[in-house]
């Protein structure tokens, strides 16, 4: 039995931190986990930066109510669940991700929740699980009797990609991919979900 897990953003959809950074004017808050793997201190950082601007929850939901799936996200998401199970993984938060869920279809999403204070500060987050959600995701699943399928762009998607029975990066940053010359990296839908398909 197969199961793929998929990153979210920027496999499925755009970063969530970027596009708020671009609207808001914030242009530090382009930072992601294609720059840091330290997950933690990424996040602290980003808190204290919102607090320090006086923004909160309802800024960046104002934007996410905005977004859209990637061009061809809802095909790729479609054709695969008609072939195998598939689970969205993400480091992201459930009070980010709903609207964009709505959008796919509804598809299982595996992830964090934000601490929001009466104000709608973001005063804290908290985590699915206390180390390396990812591969404790997919661990998990084996533990169930599952192969995984794993695919993601970001440093923090590595050690999902690399503990199951084949992984793939999805339009990744050049410094990844060159890191990771192994793992095999995709540009297009068509392709990764080929690759999938071979894999299965």
């Amino acid at each position: 039995m197969n199961i793929v897990c998929l990153d979210l953003e920027g496999v499925l959809v755009p970063e969530i931190w970027i596009a708020f950074s671009e609207k808001s004017g914030i242009p530090e808050l382009r930072r992601t986990t294609r720059d840091e793997p330290d997950y933690g201190k990424l996040m602290r950082w980003r808190l204290a930066l919102l607090k320090e601007r006086g923004m909160g929850l309802p800024q960046i939901q104002e934007v996410i109510e905005r977004m859209e799936p990637l061009d061809g996200a809802l095909e790729f998401l479609d054709g695969l669940r008609a072939v195998t199970q598939v689970v969205i993984v993400s480091d992201t938060f459930e009070e980010f991700a709903r609207p964009l869920m709505k959008k796919l279809g509804w598809p299982t999403l595996l992830c964090n929740n934000l601490e929001v204070a009466e104000s709608g500060e973001i005063t804290g987050y908290r985590m699915r699980v206390k180390t390396d959600t990812k591969l404790t995701t997919v661990r998990a699943f084996q533990s169930m009797g599952y192969d995984t399928i794993a695919c993601g762009d970001s440093f923090n998607d590595l050690t999902m990609i690399r503990a199951g029975k084949a992984g793939f990066l999805f339009r990744s940053t050049d410094a990844i991919k060159a890191a990771n010359p192994d793992l095999p990296a995709f540009e297009e839908y068509g392709d990764l979900l080929d690759a999938i398909k071979k894999a299965l």
